[in-house]
């Protein structure tokens, strides 16, 4: 049973979402270094959106007579012909992916490309998915550097696997830091990372923020006897003041490279991951980030 299990999770892909954003290229190096950290293959995912490019346009109830027709029947034509050119243009940014994750030594590489909805589209590879690494900026994002995917949010509600957001230029991952708070969802979280390799063997930051007391020190240890399945020098600490600067300020002091929090909730660490906080901090992250779920 060990080694059937063994060979599923092995089986298990590293799932890189690429679009037309500066991330892409990000995208595709962190990839990189998690299938080769993780062990998995790696699988290259295009979406095009059927909103934007509709594979078919729907003109019911638009159909009026003569001129008009016409007009409308080519305006259809034209919107074929721009969901083709777009598919015709993923196929190109998964070639290009492709060769550039065969530069960075990976040699099994998938390319998928689908017309529809991305969440849908992920949550379809779920039993097939390790990782998700997507951009924190979209192409679809208002202002560059300024916004965040448009579909981000939902993903990170939707899709049940970890995630890994990266910024549009790629750094070596050599720590992390897991937010934390003692709670059962923490906890869970907590089990979902020790059962993931995407930080084995990587210095970790176990930290809480709240009043230093013997409960908080006591559910701290238990989190990092989880965790020492990852075979990682696991650092315990404390924090004061408000989850949002505590944290930030802790990462730059320490030089963390990523972030690992848990997605939704209602304690006020889980509250600093949703709603405007979360959007606040996924326009500023210059680090990458691991959402589980």
């Amino acid at each position: 049973m060990q080694n059937t299990t063994e060979s599923i999770q092995d089986s298990l892909q590293v799932v890189a979402c690429i679009d037309g954003s500066p991330a892409a290229p990000a995208v595709c190096d962190y990839a990189a270094w998690a299938s080769k950290h993780m062990g998995s293959p790696l699988t290259l995912l295009h979406v095009l959106d059927q909103e934007r490019y509709p594979s078919e346009p729907d003109l019911a109830g638009n159909i009026g007579l003569g001129s008009r027709e016409q007009l409308l029947g080519e305006l259809a034509q034209l919107d074929r012909r721009r969901a083709k050119l777009a598919l015709e243009h993923g196929e190109h940014m998964l070639d290009e992916a492709a060769h550039r994750l065969q530069s960075a030594g990976i040699s099994d590489i998938k390319k998928r490309q689908r017309h529809g909805d991305l969440t849908e589209s992920l949550m379809a590879l779920e039993d097939e998915t390790r990782l998700v690494v997507m951009g924190l900026q979209g192409d679809s994002s208002s202002n560059s550097g300024a916004g965040i995917g448009s579909q981000l949010e939902t993903v990170i509600r939707s899709v049940h696997r970890p995630i890994l957001l990266v910024p549009d230029s790629f750094s070596m991952p050599r720590t992390a830091m897991l937010a934390f708070d003692g709670s059962p969802t923490a906890f869970r979280g907590v089990e979902l990372l020790a059962g993931s390799p995407v930080l084995k063997g990587m210095p970790l930051h176990l930290v809480m923020v709240g009043t230093d007391n013997a409960e908080r020190r006591s559910q701290l240890e238990k989190a990092k006897q989880m965790l020492e399945v990852l075979e990682a020098d696991i650092t315990l600490t404390i924090l004061s003041g408000d989850v949002e600067q505590a944290l930030h300020k802790y990462q730059e002091e320490q030089n963390i490279d990523i972030l690992v929090m848990g997605a939704y909730g209602h304690s006020r660490i889980r509250q600093f991951f949703v709603g405007s906080t979360t959007t606040t901090m996924l326009r500023t992250a210059k680090k990458p980030l691991v959402v589980l779920r």
